[in-house]
Formats: C-alpha cells, structure tokens, sequence
C-alpha cells in the first residue's frame, strides 16, 4: 500500500524542524511497516528481509523478502513468506547475488543458523554446516556480522538460549562456502563486554587519513556504556571491504561537522540504532537509550570523524518526535542514506516510510 503525496508531504514538513538535516520522505510502502529487519544493497536494490510487525512477545518475524528500487522509487515484494523467518538478525551479501542471513529469533528461540536468498534464482537455500565448527553459538540476536571476505564473516554479540545472561561476549569468526552451501563457526580467543544491540564498523587502524594498511573491527553501544571495544584485525591483503562511492554525501556530511566542537566519547547507552559508514564518516542514528524508563526511543544523529586521530564524535540532536526510530536500517546506495523502517517514539508503531537524509549548510 502506497501512502498519498500529502501524507508525505505532511512529513517532510514536520521533518525540517531539525537545525541544518533532515529524514525528507522518498516512499512510502505497507510492505516496509516493520522493524529489526534487516537491510542489503544486493543489485542495485536495498532488499529488506524479516522483522516483526509488531514488538509484542507473542508475534511471529515476518519471511518476506522486500525491494525498494531507488532508481525506479518502487517497493514490491521480491519473495513471499516461506520457510525462514528471522527478527533481530544479520544479513551479508555474497558475490552480489547471495543474501545470507544469519542467526535471529525465529518466534520460538534464537537460532545460529544460516539460510540464504539467491537473487537471480528467485529462491531461499538452506545451508548446513560443516567444516572445523568449533564452540558454536547456541543461538544469536541482536548481534553484527560484519563481512570479511565472501568466505568469512566476524559475529559479535549476544548468543546463547532466551535464560543466558553473559558478562563477556564472545567473537566468532563465520566460514561461508556458497559451492558448497555449508558453513561453521570458530570462536576466537578475544572477547568484548556483553552487548546486544550494538554497531560494528570497519576503520583503517590510525585515521582514514592514515597510510596504514590495517584495518580493526570497532564495536559500540548495545550497553549502558560509552566504551568501545576492538573485536579484531586485518592487514589490507586479509580483508575485502565494501566501499560506495559517495563524494557529494561525503562532502555535505564534512560540512556539517565543520562548525561544531566534536568529543572524544561514544553515545553512551544506546542500542538499536542504525549505523553506516559514508567514507570518512561513521553515521548513527536513532536507538533507545538504556536505563531511560520512558520516552527512550532517539532521534539524534551522531557522526563519528575518523580524518583525525584520535577520530572525534559529533552530535546534532534533533526536537520533532516524528524523527524518532528503534529498530530500524540506514542503507547507503548511490550517493543517498535512506532510512528504512523501525519503530516510531511510542517504540511499537512501525514506521512505513522510506527516507533519504538531507544536509542543508
């Protein structure tokens, strides 16, 4: 269901009255009201699969795989609900075809496992393991898989059955083999706090102003904390990092930073916020904050600046309600952020916009 122009046009209206950016209305779409879903670029198309409707204990994740065409500004449903149904999961995206989705809560317990949606074939694959699996997690949620090469994924975050409750977190390392259809996990020696619903984000060891050639795994929020943990890494020639062109993004977020006094500190206690790398720039958005009894749900942007070393953190907040989102996705694709679903400041609406951010300096 498509909502009418001034409906969109009431939202962006109310979307300016935060100082210099702004989440401006692309589409809107029923297929996309949901949250803690999970969102790819998978050809030219950002693929939303999975999520719940609604955040009741009692309601089952969805299993329908959604495209939104940002070329063509369509939204329709690519595959219907079958047998995968996943909330609070990952997903990455192999060769440009696979959308592997791993771990999640399946509506009865959180699983570990991996299932796979091939694009061109139009079909769900279910994949078995293999291999040396050593230490497995019992199950995953709320957790990051971040993409090494097409053959290894690094899982961080909360495992273990619904009663499991961990001071420390583990880091698994998750082998893919697509010829194969089977995958395992490793247990890495390190460990980082306990968290869930948390960020993990590739950055050059140094700066991205640095000359390095390494690159660490830094995880943060999804705990009533500020600290941020390193979770591993890799020199340039053991990594395959995803990079999108986005000059006029980049330029317009640089911008923004310019005038303001950034700090040293992570956004303390938040989880559930959306996290995109845009060159140089670590953008946060949204999230709830722990500890925070009522009216949880955010609606701030937070940049991370990683041109200088120490890298810095700024924060631009934001005073209309109607900006509020948990549990939603920010996806960049040529040179736009959109903002995908999630739930709004009452932390049980879904949201069925889709929005572009928009920097006015």
């Amino acid at each position: 269901m498509f909502y009418s122009k001034a409906r969109l046009d009431m939202a962006a209206s109310s979307s300016s009255s935060c100082s210099h950016w702004a989440w401006k209305p692309v589409v809107s779409s029923g297929l996309l009201a949901r949250g803690f879903h999970s969102c790819n670029v998978v050809q030219g198309k950002l693929l939303v699969f999975g999520g719940l409707r609604s955040p009741e204990a009692q309601e089952l994740p969805l299993g329908d795989v959604v495209a939104f065409d940002p070329a063509r500004q369509t939204v329709r449903t690519l595959a219907p609900e079958r047998g995968c149904r996943r909330s609070h999961h990952e997903a990455v995206v192999l060769a440009d075809r696979l959308l592997c989705v791993v771990g999640g809560w399946d509506g009865a317990r959180r699983v570990s496992g991996v299932c796979c949606f091939d694009v061109e074939r139009g079909e769900w694959e279910e994949w078995t393991t293999a291999g040396p699996s050593q230490g497995a997690p019992v199950g995953l949620s709320s957790h990051t898989c971040t993409k090494i090469t097409d053959h290894e994924v690094r899982v961080v975050g909360r495992e273990g059955g619904l009663r499991t409750q961990r001071r420390y977190a583990s880091i698994f390392t998750l082998g893919l083999n697509p010829a194969t259809k089977t995958y395992w996990y490793k247990e890495e020696e390190s460990r980082t706090a306990s968290r869930a619903g948390h960020s993990a984000v590739l950055l050059r060891e140094g700066g991205s102003g640095s000359k390095g050639s390494g690159y660490k795994l830094v995880v943060f929020g999804g705990r009533d904390s500020a600290d941020l943990d390193v979770a591993g890494r890799w020199g340039k020639g053991k990594i395959h990092v995803d990079s999108v062109h986005a000059a006029g993004l980049t330029e317009q977020l640089s911008r923004l930073v310019s005038a303001e006094k950034g700090s040293g500190a992570a956004p303390k206690g938040l989880r559930h916020q959306s996290c995109t790398v845009v060159g140089p720039f670590v953008v946060v958005f949204g999230g709830e904050t722990l500890g925070k009894g009522r009216d949880a749900v955010c609606n701030d942007l937070y940049i991370h600046d990683t041109r200088t070393s120490p890298a810095k953190w700024f924060h631009f907040p934001c005073p209309d309600r109607a900006q509020k989102r948990v549990g939603h996705r920010t996806c960049l694709w040529n040179d736009r952020l959109y903002l995908l679903g999630g739930f709004g400041a009452d932390g049980k609406t879904p949201c069925a916009e889709i929005c572009s951010l928009e920097i006015d300096t």
